[in-house]
């Protein structure tokens, strides 16, 4: 199927946890990362076109290892209520924008999202606008879809919601699909704070498992783990669902609850996403 659109914009905030991965580690899987980009040709037939079905982030966590088609231009959006702390929140509209710009290339931008506390505890206002570009790599063998993405929160929003200075991010998500519509996934996030007094960085993983019910319908459950610097770890677990209403418009709901009290209570969201193709001069691809 945000960085920080979605549920990414409500785990931001959760309370520093100290990383039980070693900085060696994600340096490790980083340079493999990159050194698998950097070996293997991304073949434009092994990229999307405007003959395939949307596919975007939402409304799991783990965003789509596939980029839009080029000239394609993408809108995803929805809404959140959440509770955290005796407080409840509505986030919204999550709006993340693409765009197909070349073969196996996007770019993509989060919108910031307005955050209102309705009752308890909790902040109101807007999180960072962020900017980012996304390459995939595919396929990779075996048939596992592949991107990389580097993006960065500007600091446009306020800063209750969304911390203070700009924070980069790069991140990896990862697609295999299975037999008899099975799929899973993941996604490795490396969140950066520089401007942060203790929490510097924060990794993110995923790990999700998708089946395709029809043509149009499909569910997923997904765990999603934060291990903020100096602090302990968040976990959640999501599950939800989308419908195609045609090829280049879907809607979608999720239900996630935290596994831990680092980790939101609850989250309940709605969502609607929309595609439109050949906007550049020629004939879609």
């Amino acid at each position: 199927m945000s960085c920080r659109a979605k549920l990414p914009d409500t785990l931001i905030r959760l309370s520093p946890i100290k990383v039980f991965v070693s900085k060696r580690t994600l340096l490790i899987c980083w340079l493999s990362a990159v050194a698998i980009f950097a070996a293997v040709d991304a073949r434009a037939e092994g990229c999307p076109t405007t003959n395939d079905q949307i596919e975007n982030v939402r409304p799991d966590v783990t965003n789509s290892s596939l980029v839009v088609p080029i000239g394609s231009f993408q809108s995803e959006n929805g809404v959140n209520l959440s509770a955290r702390n005796g407080g409840q929140t509505i986030d919204g509209t999550n709006t993340r924008w693409r765009l197909g710009v070349a073969n196996c290339l996007e770019l993509l931008v989060d919108l910031p999202t307005y955050f209102a506390n309705v009752r308890g505890p909790g902040s109101s206002g807007f999180s960072d606008v962020a900017p980012a570009i996304k390459w995939q790599v595919s396929p990779l063998p075996g048939k596992i879809d592949a991107s990389l993405v580097f993006g960065m929160a500007l600091p446009t929003g306020a800063v209750d919601i969304a911390g203070r200075g700009a924070q980069p991010y790069l991140q990896m998500p990862w697609s295999w699909d299975l037999r008899d519509g099975w799929g899973v996934g993941g996604m490795l996030t490396e969140f950066f704070r520089p401007s942060d007094p203790t929490t510097k960085r924060t990794p993110e993983a995923t790990f999700e498992i998708q089946k395709e019910l029809t043509e149009k319908a499909s569910l997923f459950v997904e765990y999603v783990g934060d291990f903020p610097e100096n602090a302990g770890p968040s976990h959640l677990f999501n599950s939800g669902g989308v419908y195609r209403l045609s090829p280049t418009q879907q809607v979608d709901f999720h239900v996630a609850f935290g596994l831990n009290h680092n980790a939101p209570s609850y989250i309940v969201g709605v969502g609607y996403s929309f595609r439109l193709d050949g906007l550049f001069a020629g004939k879609p691809r």
